[in-house]
């Protein structure tokens, strides 16, 4: 996981003009030509800093993985938020992407089989990293009572769905802010649908 971006200005510059063309034209569509042209530099220029489109990609991942990981595991050693809280604040960090990351999440989602091998595999373990993450924090929330008896496993991956699929469909400068869409769902997520006197009655028999 790179954060070479973060901390060198012009890189996340570069960055955030490549996930916005990404966006809007396609990978495939989007030339290094026309990035540098956006960044308002040469192309040679763009080449010191990252040596291929690829490069690009595989570093526009790895920084929206590094953002997440590292704003749960702050929170963590702080100590605190208890489960409940803490599955909020993350659901907030991954929904609010759209926010400080415009553009990032459609390529994020929707680009990983362009990736190098080699990059497709670490990104692959930094995702599984953070679904554990969120497994933990539900097994921790079980263990305080904070949440039923659900399997960590299975609930973390509809969390997860919930948050990732947003990106679909959310619109900046709409109805609702970021945090807004993410307090829904984990109320959601707590709360259910249902009402207590509409109870669910035993899954039908497999036939």
């Amino acid at each position: 996981m790179s954060s070479a971006g973060a901390a060198n200005p012009r890189r996340a510059q570069i960055i955030g003009v490549a996930a916005d063309l990404f966006d809007r034209n396609g990978y495939h569509e989007t030339s290094m030509q026309a990035i540098a042209d956006r960044t308002g530099i040469r192309k040679a220029s763009l080449y010191h800093y990252f040596r291929s489109k690829d490069e690009l990609l595989v570093e526009l991942h790895g920084t929206l993985m590094t953002v997440v990981i590292d704003r749960h595991l702050d929170r963590l050693g702080a100590g605190r938020l208890g489960p409940r809280d803490e599955l909020r604040a993350m659901m907030r960090d991954v929904i609010g992407l759209m926010d400080s990351h415009p553009g990032h999440l459609r390529i994020f989602f929707e680009s990983y089989r362009e990736l190098p091998p080699d990059a497709r595999t670490s990104v692959a373990a930094q995702r599984s990293r953070y679904r554990q993450l969120v497994a933990d924090v539900i097994a921790a929330g079980n263990e305080a009572g904070e949440f039923g008896d659900v399997d960590p496993g299975m609930t973390s991956l509809a969390v997860l769905s919930l948050m990732n699929w947003t990106y679909q469909w959310f619109s900046r400068g709409g109805p609702l802010s970021t945090d807004e869409v993410a307090d829904h769902f984990w109320s959601m997520l707590l709360n259910g649908i249902g009402t207590s006197s509409a109870a669910p009655g035993p899954p039908p028999s497999a036939r």
